[in-house]
Order: C-alpha cells, then sequence, then structure tokens
C-alpha cells in the first residue's frame, strides 16, 4: 500500500470535479492518481494494481461500463466504483450485477464516497495479501529455504554459500524460533558433506548423566545399564556435521572434553582407552552472546573461541517485518498439505494478528499460528483449542496440566518434523514415558511427519 487508506485512480474528464475530488480523497488519507480519460487509467491498472479504481461512467471516447470491461479481464478482483447520474442507473445496476464492486449516483456527499472506498480497498487488500501468501505457498512447494528478502537475511544466504563447502566451524547466534537448525542444515546440505549424516544434539534437553554418553558413545560395561556397545553422536556425524543446539547449556566438565575433540578431530568413547578420528564439522547454536561476559555464565572462553572461526546471526522476527507475510504463506502452504487442507484465505483479523504481534516465538512460533489458520482458528482461538479428548472448557488442574503436556509434545513433534528421537531428545523424557504419554493422549507422530523442513538425512540409532 502506498497510503495508510489505500491507493485510488480517480477517471473523471470534467478537471474541475477531477481536481475537487482528488483534494477531497487525499484529505481522507488516500493516494490518488487523478486521470482525465479512462485510456490513461489503463496505462495503470494492471494485475499488481494494489488500490481501486473511481470512474465517471458518460466520458469521451471510452466511457466508465467500457473501462470497467477493460479492467475485469485485466483482473476481475480489482474493485471499481462508477459515479452515475440519474440517467445512468439502470445501467450502474446491471453493471453491478456484472461485477461493478459499487456505484454512487451524482450528487453525492464526500463522506459517501471516502466510505465506498475504505471498504473496497481493505478488500483489494486482502485479496492482494492472498495472492502473495499462494505464491509463498507455491516457493514452499518447492523447499524454499531461510525464506526473506530483509537484508540480513539476504547476506545470509549468501554467507552461507560461502562458507557451506569450508571445513570450519561455525557458531549460529539466535533468539529462540529463529530458525538456528535451518541455518546449520543449509550448510550441510549446500556443502559437500551432504551425503553424510546430519546429527544434532540439544544440549540443553538431556540430563548431564546422559549428554556425555550420546556425544562420545560408550563401550558395553562403561556403566551401570550399559549393555552394549554404543557409538556417540560425535562419531556418528564424521564426514557429516554435528549439530549442537543451546551449546551454552553444555555442563562445564564436558566443554573440556568438546574442546580437545575440536582441538584434536578425535574422540574417545566412555569405557575405552581406543582413541577414534573424526572427520569433524561442529555447527554451534547459542541464544545469548558468548562473546559477552555477563551472557556467557560459566561457558567457558577457549571453547568459545574455538568455536567463534565463523558467527551467524539470524535477526529476530520483529527485525525483519517485511517478510511476515511471505514466511506465513509458506507455511500455510504446509501446513495445508500435512492437514489435507486448501490453502486457507487470510481474513482481516489473521492480517492484522500478522502486523501487530510482537512474535516474541519469532519464526517458530508464526509457524504454530499458521497451523491454527489453516485448521480454521483464528487469532481470538488460539486459547481455545483443546485436545480432543478433553472437555472444551478444561477446569480441573489435571486436565489443564493434560492439555499443556500435550500441546508440548505436539510441539516438539513439529518442530522435528515427526521424529520420534529428536522429540524425545527435545524433551528429555524417557523413550516409554513418551510413548505412554502420545497412547493417552491419542498423538499419532506419523501426522507431524514431512510438514515440515525434515531432515534429509535422518539421525538413526546407530546401534
Amino acid at each position: 500500500m502506498t497510503d495508510a487508506s489505500g491507493l485510488v485512480a480517480l477517471v473523471e474528464d470534467d478537471a474541475d470535479l477531477l481536481h475537487a475530488t482528488t483534494q477531497l480523497l487525499e484529505l481522507g488519507g488516500f493516494a490518488v492518481v487523478a486521470l482525465d480519460a479512462a485510456e490513461a487509467a489503463l496505462a495503470v491498472v494492471d494485475r499488481n494494481f494494489e488500490g481501486v479504481v473511481v470512474s465517471d461512467i458518460r466520458m469521451p471516447g471510452m466511457n466508465g461500463l467500457q473501462l470497467f470491461d477493460r479492467i475485469k479481464a485485466i483482473d476481475p478482483d480489482i474493485p471499481v466504483i462508477l459515479v452515475t447520474g440519474h440517467g445512468d442507473v439502470d445501467l450502474a445496476v446491471a453493471a453491478l450485477k456484472d461485477g461493478v464492486y459499487d456505484f454512487i449516483p451524482k450528487p453525492y456527499a464526500g463522506d459517501r464516497l471516502v466510505e465506498a472506498l475504505r471498504r473496497a480497498s481493505e478488500k483489494r487488500r486482502l485479496v492482494m495479501e492472498n495472492r502473495r501468501l499462494r505464491e509463498a505457498a507455491a516457493q514452499a512447494a518447492d523447499g524454499l529455504p531461510l525464506i526473506g528478502e530483509a537484508l540480513a537475511i539476504r547476506r545470509l544466504r549468501e554467507t552461507l554459500r560461502q562458507i557451506a563447502d569450508m571445513d570450519v566451524d561455525v557458531l549460529v547466534e539466535g533468539e529462540t524460533g529463529t530458525g538456528k537448525e535451518v541455518v546449520a542444515d543449509l550448510l550441510h546440505r549446500w556443502g559437500r558433506r551432504r551425503a553424510k549424516p546430519f546429527v544434532a544434539l540439544n544440549c540443553g534437553a538431556l540430563p548431564e548423566t546422559v549428554i556425555e554418553s550420546e556425544l562420545f558413545g560408550h563401550e558395553a560395561g562403561a556403566f551401570t545399564g550399559a549393555q552394549r556397545r554404543r557409538i556417540g553422536r560425535i562419531e556418528h556425524s564424521s564426514g557429516g556435521t554435528l549439530f549442537l543446539d543451546e551449546i551454552e547449556s553444555m555442563p562445564p566438565a564436558l566443554q573440556v572434553k568438546l574442546l580437545r575433540v575440536l582441538e584434536t578431530r578425535s574422540v574417545t568413547p566412555l569405557g575405552s582407552n581406543e582413541t577414534r578420528r573424526v572427520d569433524l564439522r561442529v555447527v554451534a547454536a547459542t541464544k545469548v552472546d558468548l562473546g559477552r561476559q555477563d551472557q556467557r555464565g560459566d561457558f567457558r572462553e577457549d571453547l568459545y573461541f574455538r568455536l567463534n572461526v565463523v558467527t551467524l546471526r539470524i535477526p529476530p522476527l520483529r527485525e525483519r517485518r517485511g517478510d511476515i507475510p511471505m514466511l506465513f504463506g509458506h507455511f500455510l502452504g504446509k501446513a495445508a498439505e500435512r492437514f489435507s487442507r486448501p490453502v486457507a484465505k487470510v481474513n482481516a483479523a489473521v492480517s492484522e494478528h500478522l502486523q501487530s504481534h510482537a512474535w516474541p516465538g519469532n519464526v517458530r512460533e508464526l509457524a504454530h499460528f499458521a497451523d491454527r489458520v489453516a485448521l480454521g482458528l483464528g487469532p481470538d482461538d488460539e486459547t481455545k483449542a483443546v485436545p480432543a479428548h478433553l472437555p472444551e472448557q478444561a477446569a480441573t488442574l489435571p486436565e489443564r496440566v493434560g492439555h499443556y503436556e500435550a500441546q508440548l509434545i505436539r510441539d516438539a513433534l513439529r518442530d522435528h518434523s515427526g521424529d520420534v528421537r529428536s522429540a524425545i531428545d527435545a524433551l528429555g523424557v524417557p523413550r516409554k514415558t513418551f510413548y505412554d504419554k502420545l497412547k493417552r493422549y491419542g498423538i499419532a507422530a506419523s501426522e507431524f511427519r514431512n510438514g515440515g523442513d525434515a531432515d534429509p538425512h535422518p539421525v538413526r540409532d546407530p546401534t
């Protein structure tokens, strides 16, 4: 939109009336393109015209009805308002049936025209927004990654292309939900390591007693419960990419061991004296600025400098609001495919929410909102969506806890494209507990597969 109220192509052959009406509409907050002939309007109006056309009917040369027919052929969704004299009312009524948005008989009050234009402008805005979303959804079907045209995002994509083939460790900084794993996955897929595994581990989701075994692996009998040999994530990622999310949450004792792995490019499993060489590339992600001592906490400075060969920063959504419609269209298309529904149209309430919401959860929150819209829920319905087995108005504490727990499980499955192992890692619960809760809440992990940016090299249990 050029202006807060909208864009108007005003067609009137009477110079005085054209000037007066232009002033009226500009005072009403519209951006006006004043035209003295219908032929001139056709040079302005095309399928991408984001405004409304207001035209007198009786003009020399091409009249208003003929102009409407031409505009309808260009784009039937462009609202056309015809201004008529008394003798033209029958013609205008017929034109209404043919698709004219409104007609206003002369003489008319200025408020009448302004109000009609505001309604028509809002209709055109929604039409154009839905088109952009459908285009974005089509791009989503092609797997377009790291969507956005903000300068920071374009530079980020360029940098990823430049370093994808370089065997350097990378530190990715970004708030929760900005897409740090997407960046890590692109580094993997765009580089020479793409044929090998992309192995992800959330350092903040696993207890300290478990994460060491997960990273380094263990031999049978290395500790109580270690009944068989297990290959760790570091070794399993050899030749590919190891993604360590929430690296700032790694226990200090484990940081020392990771630093040695990065320096020697070798790993020693628990319970073994054998050192194994690994072809390692590490992408670490953090939601804090590890370069600042007040945010680093007990994270080792030497490990930070070892990881900080290349640092990539992902901007939060509030810093690239212009990308929100494109991102939303991407997620809406994926949600429609996952739920086997047509791509939902965006109404005024959804559009307002997209523009005004702060999006503290960034891209992840936007994706979840797209899921709700795809299911027919609007912004006002967010707190009303409950699992089917729970009462719509869950009143008791156990019901509320169950509702919240089920939502966390769904979010984890959605974030990891239905990959159960990754969801279990993210939630930090035992496998049996996880499956018990799936059964209790009637959640099928398969419903979340192929609905997001699925890992092209999903991790399988190497044992």
